[in-house]
Protein backbone atom coordinates (compact mmCIF):
# COMPACT_ATOMS: atom_id res chain seq x y z
CA UNK A 1 0.00 0.00 0.00
CA UNK A 2 1.33 3.31 -0.95
CA UNK A 3 1.66 6.08 1.57
CA UNK A 4 -1.05 8.68 1.47
CA UNK A 5 0.00 12.22 0.82
CA UNK A 6 -2.40 13.30 3.51
CA UNK A 7 0.05 12.04 6.15
CA UNK A 8 3.02 13.95 4.71
CA UNK A 9 4.15 17.01 6.58
CA UNK A 10 2.99 20.18 4.83
CA UNK A 11 5.75 22.00 2.95
CA UNK A 12 6.99 25.17 4.55
CA UNK A 13 5.78 28.23 2.67
CA UNK A 14 8.41 29.87 0.48
CA UNK A 15 8.73 33.42 1.69
CA UNK A 16 11.55 34.35 -0.67
CA UNK A 17 10.50 36.24 -3.82
CA UNK A 18 10.70 34.34 -7.08
CA UNK A 19 13.75 35.09 -9.19
CA UNK A 20 11.36 35.63 -12.07
CA UNK A 21 10.27 38.83 -10.32
CA UNK A 22 13.75 40.35 -10.46
CA UNK A 23 13.84 43.22 -12.91
CA UNK A 24 17.35 44.48 -12.16
CA UNK A 25 20.68 42.80 -12.99
CA UNK A 26 21.76 41.88 -9.47
CA UNK A 27 24.67 39.45 -9.54
CA UNK A 28 24.30 36.30 -7.45
CA UNK A 29 21.96 37.55 -4.75
CA UNK A 30 22.69 35.22 -1.85
CA UNK A 31 20.00 33.68 0.36
CA UNK A 32 19.91 34.78 3.97
CA UNK A 33 21.38 31.51 5.21
CA UNK A 34 24.52 32.02 3.16
CA UNK A 35 25.18 35.67 3.95
CA UNK A 36 28.85 36.55 3.88
CA UNK A 37 30.49 38.36 6.77
CA UNK A 38 31.13 42.08 7.00
CA UNK A 39 34.81 41.32 6.43
CA UNK A 40 33.96 39.68 3.11
CA UNK A 41 31.86 42.66 2.07
CA UNK A 42 34.57 45.16 3.01
CA UNK A 43 37.15 43.00 1.26
CA UNK A 44 35.12 43.18 -1.95
CA UNK A 45 34.86 46.94 -1.51
CA UNK A 46 38.63 47.20 -1.13
CA UNK A 47 39.22 45.23 -4.32
CA UNK A 48 36.89 47.50 -6.28
CA UNK A 49 38.55 50.58 -4.83
CA UNK A 50 42.00 49.33 -5.78
CA UNK A 51 40.74 48.66 -9.30
CA UNK A 52 39.41 52.21 -9.56
CA UNK A 53 35.81 51.04 -10.00
CA UNK A 54 33.01 53.12 -8.46
CA UNK A 55 30.62 51.37 -6.11
CA UNK A 56 28.22 52.02 -3.26
CA UNK A 57 28.19 50.48 0.19
CA UNK A 58 24.52 49.84 1.01
CA UNK A 59 23.67 49.18 4.67
CA UNK A 60 20.41 48.09 6.27
CA UNK A 61 19.60 50.47 9.13
CA UNK A 62 16.10 49.45 10.19
CA UNK A 63 13.74 46.59 9.40
CA UNK A 64 10.03 46.14 10.01
CA UNK A 65 9.00 42.50 9.58
CA UNK A 66 8.40 40.57 7.49
CA UNK A 67 11.71 41.04 5.73
CA UNK A 68 14.63 38.77 4.88
CA UNK A 69 17.25 41.38 5.77
CA UNK A 70 18.20 42.47 9.26
CA UNK A 71 19.83 45.61 10.67
CA UNK A 72 23.54 45.62 9.96
CA UNK A 73 23.32 43.65 6.72
CA UNK A 74 25.27 45.31 3.95
CA UNK A 75 26.31 44.85 0.35
CA UNK A 76 28.73 46.26 -2.18
CA UNK A 77 26.77 47.38 -5.23
CA UNK A 78 28.03 48.71 -8.56
CA UNK A 79 26.02 50.14 -11.43
CA UNK A 80 25.84 46.59 -12.81
CA UNK A 81 24.48 44.99 -9.66
CA UNK A 82 25.35 43.57 -6.26
CA UNK A 83 28.86 42.19 -5.98
CA UNK A 84 28.96 40.93 -2.39
CA UNK A 85 26.58 40.82 0.55
CA UNK A 86 22.86 40.81 1.29
CA UNK A 87 20.38 43.64 1.76
CA UNK A 88 17.06 41.93 1.16
CA UNK A 89 15.12 40.08 -1.48
CA UNK A 90 13.98 40.92 -4.95
CA UNK A 91 11.35 43.44 -3.88
CA UNK A 92 14.06 45.83 -2.65
CA UNK A 93 16.38 45.51 -5.61
CA UNK A 94 14.84 47.88 -8.18
CA UNK A 95 14.74 50.76 -5.69
CA UNK A 96 18.27 50.02 -4.49
CA UNK A 97 19.67 49.86 -8.02
CA UNK A 98 17.97 53.09 -9.06
CA UNK A 99 19.33 54.87 -6.00
CA UNK A 100 22.84 53.44 -6.39
CA UNK A 101 23.05 54.63 -9.98
CA UNK A 102 21.93 58.11 -8.97
CA UNK A 103 24.45 58.20 -6.12
CA UNK A 104 27.29 57.07 -8.38
CA UNK A 105 26.34 59.79 -10.86
CA UNK A 106 26.41 62.70 -8.42
CA UNK A 107 28.52 61.33 -5.55
CA UNK A 108 25.90 62.05 -2.89
CA UNK A 109 24.83 59.62 -0.18
CA UNK A 110 21.15 58.84 0.26
CA UNK A 111 18.85 57.41 2.91
CA UNK A 112 15.95 55.46 1.43
CA UNK A 113 12.88 53.69 2.79
CA UNK A 114 11.17 50.86 0.95
CA UNK A 115 7.68 50.16 2.27
CA UNK A 116 4.55 48.44 0.94
CA UNK A 117 1.83 50.50 -0.69
CA UNK A 118 -1.36 49.50 -2.50
CA UNK A 119 -0.63 48.66 -6.10
CA UNK A 120 -2.86 51.51 -7.28
CA UNK A 121 -0.71 53.96 -5.33
CA UNK A 122 2.68 52.65 -6.48
CA UNK A 123 5.11 55.41 -7.38
CA UNK A 124 8.70 55.79 -8.48
CA UNK A 125 9.78 57.60 -5.36
CA UNK A 126 8.84 60.60 -3.23
CA UNK A 127 11.01 62.87 -1.16
CA UNK A 128 9.86 62.97 2.44
CA UNK A 129 11.03 64.62 5.63
CA UNK A 130 14.58 64.30 6.97
CA UNK A 131 16.03 63.79 3.47
CA UNK A 132 14.62 60.27 3.19
CA UNK A 133 13.61 59.01 -0.24
CA UNK A 134 10.60 56.74 0.12
CA UNK A 135 9.95 54.04 -2.47
CA UNK A 136 6.66 52.25 -2.85
CA UNK A 137 6.81 48.44 -2.94
CA UNK A 138 3.98 46.39 -4.40
CA UNK A 139 5.38 42.93 -3.53
CA UNK A 140 3.03 40.80 -1.48
CA UNK A 141 5.73 39.90 1.03
CA UNK A 142 5.40 43.28 2.76
CA UNK A 143 7.90 44.62 5.27
CA UNK A 144 9.75 47.93 5.45
CA UNK A 145 13.48 48.59 4.97
CA UNK A 146 15.52 51.68 5.77
CA UNK A 147 18.84 51.65 3.91
CA UNK A 148 21.81 53.97 3.63
CA UNK A 149 23.47 54.23 0.21
CA UNK A 150 27.03 55.55 0.43
CA UNK A 151 28.81 56.01 -2.93
CA UNK A 152 32.57 55.47 -3.13
CA UNK A 153 34.05 57.02 -6.25
CA UNK A 154 37.60 56.74 -7.59
CA UNK A 155 39.84 59.62 -6.65
CA UNK A 156 39.57 62.17 -9.47
CA UNK A 157 42.65 62.88 -11.50
CA UNK A 158 43.68 65.64 -13.86
CA UNK A 159 44.83 64.75 -17.36
CA UNK A 160 46.86 67.48 -19.01
CA UNK A 161 47.26 67.41 -22.77
CA UNK A 162 50.17 69.44 -24.12
CA UNK A 163 53.79 70.22 -23.32
CA UNK A 164 53.56 73.96 -22.76
CA UNK A 165 54.39 76.45 -19.99
CA UNK A 166 50.76 76.35 -18.88
CA UNK A 167 50.75 72.54 -18.73
CA UNK A 168 53.94 72.62 -16.67
CA UNK A 169 52.39 75.12 -14.25
CA UNK A 170 49.18 73.07 -13.94
CA UNK A 171 51.13 69.85 -13.33
CA UNK A 172 52.93 71.52 -10.43
CA UNK A 173 49.83 73.06 -8.87
CA UNK A 174 47.14 70.38 -9.28
CA UNK A 175 48.62 67.76 -6.88
CA UNK A 176 48.51 70.35 -4.12
CA UNK A 177 44.72 70.37 -4.27
CA UNK A 178 44.46 66.60 -4.37
CA UNK A 179 44.46 66.01 -8.12
CA UNK A 180 47.11 63.55 -9.31
CA UNK A 181 48.31 64.42 -12.79
CA UNK A 182 48.78 62.44 -16.00
CA UNK A 183 50.41 64.31 -18.89
CA UNK A 184 49.77 63.37 -22.52
CA UNK A 185 51.85 65.18 -25.11
CA UNK A 186 53.63 64.25 -28.30
CA UNK A 187 57.37 63.83 -27.62
CA UNK A 188 56.96 65.34 -24.16
CA UNK A 189 59.96 65.79 -21.91
CA UNK A 190 59.12 63.97 -18.69
CA UNK A 191 61.75 65.99 -16.81
CA UNK A 192 59.57 69.07 -17.25
CA UNK A 193 56.81 67.39 -15.21
CA UNK A 194 58.44 66.15 -11.98
CA UNK A 195 55.11 66.27 -10.09
CA UNK A 196 53.17 64.18 -12.63
CA UNK A 197 52.43 60.55 -11.84
CA UNK A 198 52.70 59.58 -15.49
CA UNK A 199 53.91 61.20 -18.71
CA UNK A 200 52.75 59.67 -21.99
CA UNK A 201 54.78 60.90 -24.94
CA UNK A 202 52.22 60.20 -27.65
CA UNK A 203 48.90 61.96 -28.10
CA UNK A 204 47.56 59.22 -30.37
CA UNK A 205 44.68 57.37 -28.67
CA UNK A 206 45.81 54.13 -30.30
CA UNK A 207 49.46 54.36 -29.21
CA UNK A 208 51.06 51.26 -27.72
CA UNK A 209 52.65 53.42 -25.04
CA UNK A 210 49.22 54.50 -23.84
CA UNK A 211 48.09 50.89 -23.61
CA UNK A 212 51.25 49.89 -21.71
CA UNK A 213 50.64 52.72 -19.25
CA UNK A 214 47.20 51.36 -18.41
CA UNK A 215 45.32 53.78 -20.64
CA UNK A 216 44.16 51.58 -23.55
CA UNK A 217 43.17 53.97 -26.33
CA UNK A 218 43.16 56.55 -23.52
CA UNK A 219 39.94 54.91 -22.32
CA UNK A 220 41.31 53.69 -19.00
CA UNK A 221 41.13 57.05 -17.26
CA UNK A 222 38.66 56.94 -14.37
CA UNK A 223 35.25 58.45 -15.20
CA UNK A 224 35.73 61.01 -12.44
CA UNK A 225 38.74 62.50 -14.22
CA UNK A 226 39.04 65.97 -15.66
CA UNK A 227 40.96 66.88 -18.81
CA UNK A 228 42.60 70.20 -19.65
CA UNK A 229 43.80 70.68 -23.21
CA UNK A 230 46.67 73.17 -22.87
CA UNK A 231 48.28 72.72 -26.28
CA UNK A 232 48.31 76.47 -26.99
CA UNK A 233 48.67 76.19 -30.74
CA UNK A 234 50.83 73.07 -30.74
CA UNK A 235 48.84 70.09 -32.09
CA UNK A 236 45.51 71.53 -30.98
CA UNK A 237 43.34 69.19 -33.07
CA UNK A 238 45.33 66.12 -32.02
CA UNK A 239 45.07 67.17 -28.39
CA UNK A 240 41.31 67.68 -28.62
CA UNK A 241 40.86 64.29 -30.26
CA UNK A 242 42.85 62.66 -27.47
CA UNK A 243 40.67 64.47 -24.92
CA UNK A 244 37.48 63.19 -26.54
CA UNK A 245 38.86 59.65 -26.57
CA UNK A 246 39.31 59.79 -22.79
CA UNK A 247 35.55 59.95 -22.15
CA UNK A 248 36.30 61.89 -18.98
CA UNK A 249 33.95 63.73 -16.68
CA UNK A 250 34.73 67.16 -18.14
CA UNK A 251 37.06 68.53 -20.81
CA UNK A 252 38.43 72.07 -20.65
CA UNK A 253 40.17 73.74 -23.61
CA UNK A 254 42.40 76.73 -22.92
CA UNK A 255 41.71 78.94 -25.93
CA UNK A 256 39.71 81.97 -26.96
CA UNK A 257 36.04 81.49 -27.75
CA UNK A 258 36.71 82.33 -31.40
CA UNK A 259 39.48 79.78 -31.80
CA UNK A 260 37.55 77.11 -29.89
CA UNK A 261 34.50 77.57 -32.14
CA UNK A 262 36.58 77.06 -35.29
CA UNK A 263 38.34 73.98 -33.94
CA UNK A 264 35.12 72.47 -32.61
CA UNK A 265 33.50 72.86 -36.00
CA UNK A 266 36.51 71.16 -37.59
CA UNK A 267 36.19 68.23 -35.19
CA UNK A 268 32.51 67.78 -36.03
CA UNK A 269 33.24 67.94 -39.75
CA UNK A 270 35.92 65.28 -39.26
CA UNK A 271 33.36 62.91 -37.74
CA UNK A 272 33.63 63.50 -33.98
CA UNK A 273 30.40 63.28 -32.00
CA UNK A 274 28.78 66.73 -32.04
CA UNK A 275 27.35 66.41 -28.52
CA UNK A 276 30.70 65.45 -27.03
CA UNK A 277 32.44 68.26 -28.89
CA UNK A 278 29.84 70.77 -27.70
CA UNK A 279 30.45 69.66 -24.09
CA UNK A 280 34.07 70.89 -24.22
CA UNK A 281 34.33 73.94 -21.97
CA UNK A 282 36.09 76.75 -23.79
CA UNK A 283 37.23 79.30 -22.83
CA UNK A 284 38.39 77.58 -19.65
CA UNK A 285 39.10 79.19 -16.33
CA UNK A 286 37.77 81.75 -13.88
CA UNK A 287 37.99 85.46 -14.70
CA UNK A 288 40.76 86.72 -12.41
CA UNK A 289 42.71 88.81 -14.92
CA UNK A 290 45.50 86.22 -15.09
CA UNK A 291 48.48 86.83 -17.39
CA UNK A 292 51.41 84.59 -16.45
CA UNK A 293 51.37 80.81 -16.92
CA UNK A 294 51.16 80.32 -13.18
CA UNK A 295 48.23 82.74 -12.84
CA UNK A 296 46.41 81.16 -15.75
CA UNK A 297 47.01 77.72 -14.22
CA UNK A 298 45.39 78.99 -11.02
CA UNK A 299 42.43 80.29 -13.02
CA UNK A 300 41.93 77.01 -14.90
CA UNK A 301 42.43 74.89 -11.80
CA UNK A 302 39.80 76.96 -9.96
CA UNK A 303 37.31 76.02 -12.69
CA UNK A 304 38.28 72.35 -12.39
CA UNK A 305 37.83 72.40 -8.61
CA UNK A 306 34.45 74.13 -8.99
CA UNK A 307 33.32 71.40 -11.40
CA UNK A 308 34.65 68.72 -9.07
CA UNK A 309 32.66 70.12 -6.17
CA UNK A 310 29.50 70.62 -8.19
CA UNK A 311 29.74 74.39 -8.42
CA UNK A 312 30.99 74.74 -11.99
CA UNK A 313 29.31 76.58 -14.82
CA UNK A 314 27.07 74.60 -17.21
CA UNK A 315 28.92 72.65 -19.86
CA UNK A 316 29.21 74.11 -23.32
CA UNK A 317 26.69 71.52 -24.51
CA UNK A 318 23.98 73.59 -22.85
CA UNK A 319 24.60 76.26 -25.48
CA UNK A 320 23.60 73.97 -28.33
CA UNK A 321 25.27 71.71 -30.84
CA UNK A 322 28.37 72.79 -32.70
CA UNK A 323 27.72 73.83 -36.25
CA UNK A 324 29.95 72.71 -39.16
CA UNK A 325 32.58 75.09 -40.46
CA UNK A 326 30.29 75.97 -43.38
CA UNK A 327 28.24 77.84 -40.78
CA UNK A 328 31.06 79.50 -38.85
CA UNK A 329 30.44 80.41 -35.24
CA UNK A 330 33.28 82.93 -35.36
CA UNK A 331 32.59 86.64 -35.73
CA UNK A 332 33.07 88.35 -39.10
CA UNK A 333 36.69 89.13 -39.85
CA UNK A 334 36.19 92.89 -39.84
CA UNK A 335 34.55 92.77 -36.42
CA UNK A 336 37.13 90.34 -35.08
CA UNK A 337 40.02 92.50 -36.22
CA UNK A 338 38.61 95.46 -34.35
CA UNK A 339 38.60 93.58 -31.08
CA UNK A 340 41.68 93.24 -28.86
CA UNK A 341 43.22 89.80 -28.44
CA UNK A 342 42.75 90.04 -24.68
CA UNK A 343 39.65 91.38 -22.98
CA UNK A 344 39.90 92.93 -19.51
CA UNK A 345 38.29 90.77 -16.85
CA UNK A 346 35.62 93.43 -16.30
CA UNK A 347 34.47 93.08 -19.92
CA UNK A 348 34.10 89.31 -19.95
CA UNK A 349 30.47 88.36 -20.49
CA UNK A 350 30.51 84.95 -18.82
CA UNK A 351 32.47 83.81 -15.72
CA UNK A 352 34.34 80.88 -17.32
CA UNK A 353 37.04 82.51 -19.44
CA UNK A 354 40.43 81.46 -20.72
CA UNK A 355 42.45 83.83 -18.64
CA UNK A 356 44.43 86.23 -20.80
CA UNK A 357 44.58 84.30 -24.04
CA UNK A 358 47.16 86.71 -25.38
CA UNK A 359 48.35 86.38 -28.96
CA UNK A 360 51.43 88.52 -28.58
CA UNK A 361 54.89 86.91 -28.91
CA UNK A 362 56.05 85.21 -25.74
CA UNK A 363 52.56 84.83 -24.32
CA UNK A 364 51.91 81.54 -22.57
CA UNK A 365 48.53 81.15 -24.21
CA UNK A 366 49.15 82.49 -27.69
CA UNK A 367 47.51 80.43 -30.40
Amino acid sequence: MTCSSAHAAPAAPNTEPSTEALTEPFIEQLPAAAVTSSADVLGAALRLQQAGQPYALVSVLRVQAPASAKPGDKAVVTAQGIQQGWIGGGCAQPAVMRTVRQALADGRARLIRISPVPEAEAREFAEVLDDVLEFGMTCHSGGTLDLFVDPVLPAPQLVLIGDTPLAVALAALAPRVGLPVTVIAQDADALRFPDARRVITSDSPASSEARDAGLPAFGGVAPASFVVVATQGRRDIQGLRAALALRARQVFFVASARKAAVLKASLVEAGEDAQQVAAIVAPAGQAIGAQTPEEIALSVLAAVVAARRGHGQPAASALGAVQPAAQPAAQPAAQAAAQPAVQPASQVASPPVAAAQASKPGSCCGA
